[in-house]
Order: C-alpha cells, then structure tokens, then sequence
C-alpha cells in the first residue's frame, strides 16, 4: 500500500536520471542542484502508491481504519519531502527548464490516466505513454547538473523513452504468449512487436539523421534488438515472471552504460 511494487518503473526512473546526470558531468556538476532533483523525483514517484491506495484506485486498497492511518501518514511525510524539495528547486535559477520537463512529464501521466479508462486493451499504450514522464528524469538531471537544457538532454530523453517503450511491449508480448511453442505461434503474437523493433531502427537512424543522437549511439539500442529478435528464435521456455525482470533491468543497466558511453565519446 506505500511502497510502489512496479519495479519496471523504478528501472525507467533511475535510469535515465543516471544517464543525464553522467553525461552532463562532464562539464561540472551541482551536486547540492542533483540531490534535490533526485529526492523530488522519487518522493513523488513513491507518493502515487499511497494516494492510489488512500483512494481505492488500485489493486491493494487501504480498508481497515488501521491500514488508513498507515497510508495517510505515508502521504502526509512522503508529500512534505516532495514539496519541500520541489519548492526549493523552484526558487532556484533553472526554474523555466525545469517547469518544462514538469509540465511534459504532467501532461504524460494525465494522458496515461486517461488511457488506462480503457481497460485491458489500454495497458501497453498507457505505459508507453507513462514512460515519458518516468524518463523525464533524463532531461532534468543533465539540466540541473549541466544548467541548461539544450540537445543533448532531449536526445537523452528520446534514447530512454524509446529504448523503455521497446522493454514495456517486449514483456507484454512474452506474457501473452507465453504458451507459444514454435516460430509461427511467436510471430501470430509478436508480430506487432518486430515491426515495432523496426520502427526504433527508424526512429534511431532518423534521431541520427536530425543530429540529435551520434551515430555511435546506435550501438546502446543492439542488445535490446538482439533480444527481442533471439526470442522468435529460440525454443519455447517457461515463462518466469521475474527471471524476466531481472534480465530485463540488466538490459536497462546496460543500455545506460552504452549510451553515456556514446554521449561522453561523442562529446
């Protein structure tokens, strides 16, 4: 009831807040601008599962007047970290750059809200959409690690979101096909998802094109290619709920260490 359980999501917030902040400590760091900014990001990623559960929007929902307490004690001291880190943020001289990462990453989950109207069928797309407030977190640690908000914090925040998109419906397509044995059964389920491992070799060699992404960086988005097209390849295996976690932060995990790498030799 208070502390968030999707741990794909604490992967797409850490993350990227980690490739911003490396990449753009290559020209200084504001170390006191870098605290705040990560105690406010997850003050306030942890302060939506006790607002969901005080609510009842949730799976787990507070009932009993004991599990109430709990879960208004949790908002009350989490929201005061998130306000007060937040308030100090604001009064700092990056107010504007970060007031638009806010606004963007607002707007983002305000449309997941919506989407999640749907139902099942709007899972995936509401994740997806999720997915770009979580890597917001790119643009705003370059931004208040490097002080301003230029090219590269954006391309951060494009590579993260794309490469969070790709894990968000490779997932999804190994729960549902979970029972697929042969190349054909995959591709009956997969299909949707290898054409979009297309689209991000698009959208990557297009980002490339506009000078947004080096070429270099290409070479972060490989693994995560190579896995999804090994799957249609390989023998059926049991699905394991979190062995698939796990591998799939190591490919998180190593796509961020690809990608500053590519932004630090490029730069």
């Amino acid at each position: 009831m208070v502390i968030p359980r999707e741990h794909g999501a604490w992967g797409m917030l850490l993350v990227p807040l980690a490739t911003g902040a490396i990449v753009a400590a290559r020209t200084g760091v504001n170390f006191a601008g870098l605290t705040l900014f990560i105690v406010a990001a997850m003050s306030l990623f942890w302060l939506r599962t006790p607002v969901e559960s005080w609510l009842g929007t949730s799976a787990i929902k507070a009932q009993s007047a004991s599990e109430r307490k709990l879960v208004a004690r949790a908002i009350v001291g989490i929201g005061i970290v998130a306000a007060l880190s937040v308030l100090v943020l604001l009064r700092s001289e990056q107010v504007r750059g970060l007031l638009i990462v806010g606004i963007v990453a607002g707007l983002a989950f305000a449309g997941q809200a919506e989407v999640k109207k749907l139902g099942r069928k709007g899972r995936m797309p509401a994740q997806v959409i999720g997915a770009i407030g979580l890597t917001s977190t790119a643009a705003g640690a370059y931004y208040v690690t490097a002080g301003h908000l230029d090219r590269i914090a954006i391309a951060l925040w494009l590579a993260n979101w794309l490469f969070a998109s790709d894990q968000i419906h490779f997932v999804q397509v190994r729960i549902r096909s979970a029972r697929a044995a042969t190349f054909r059964d995959k591709l009956t389920h997969g299909l949707p998802f290898l054409l979009a491992q297309g689209a991000l070799v698009a959208a990557v060699l297009f980002s490339w094109r506009l000078g947004l992404f080096p070429a270099i960086a290409a070479v972060a988005f490989l693994p995560v290619l190579l896995r999804g097209i090994l799957w249609f390849l390989r023998e059926q295996q049991p699905l394991d709920v979190h062995k698939l976690g796990f591998s799939e932060l190591r490919q998180a995990l190593a796509f961020g260490a690809l990608l500053c790498g590519a932004f630090l030799i490029y730069s």
